[in-house]
């Protein structure tokens, strides 16, 4: 399975979100790629904004099993996660830089070849300095 040069691949993607007792769920069907760098796994596609442009979305799946959530334009965000970790890191707004937290509960990447196709599941909490500001359940599918 030769993904250097990139593969494209159709994304389900489901999110669900829990904040002060509401519970929202995000579904979506999206076209990307899936491009090997070195042992490091990208995923990027664009999610779709209600108003606005897309905004460019990469999912970075590192050797040590950590994955990171990076999104591009107007917010950039870069979330990471481990297994059972609580990791710090910034979000940019245009009204400046915040520091948040995540923490992992649950986590699992899986890859196959032939076709290429794979899924990642993240239940995580998200932290703005002591005060939880959520929980949420992200399950990305993907196939060549």
């Amino acid at each position: 399975m030769d993904l250097s040069q990139g593969t494209p691949v159709s994304i389900q993607l489901k999110t669900v979100v829990e904040q002060a007792g509401d519970k929202k769920n995000f579904y979506f069907d999206l076209e990307g790629q899936i491009v090997k760098i070195g042992d490091t796994l990208y995923i990027r596609y664009k999610e779709e904004q209600e108003e606005g442009d897309p905004v460019p979305v990469t999912i970075k799946v590192e050797p040590d099993g950590k994955i990171q959530l990076i999104r591009a334009g107007g917010l950039r965000m870069r979330l990471k996660f481990a297994y059972q970790e609580r990791l710090e890191t910034s979000y940019k707004t245009p009204y400046g830089l915040f520091q948040i937290t995540t923490f992992t509960r649950n986590l699992r990447f899986s890859l196959k070849d032939q076709p290429v196709a794979g899924s990642i599941l993240i239940d995580y909490d998200l932290y703005s300095q002591a005060e939880k500001i959520g929980e949420y359940h992200l399950e990305l599918e993907f196939t060549a």
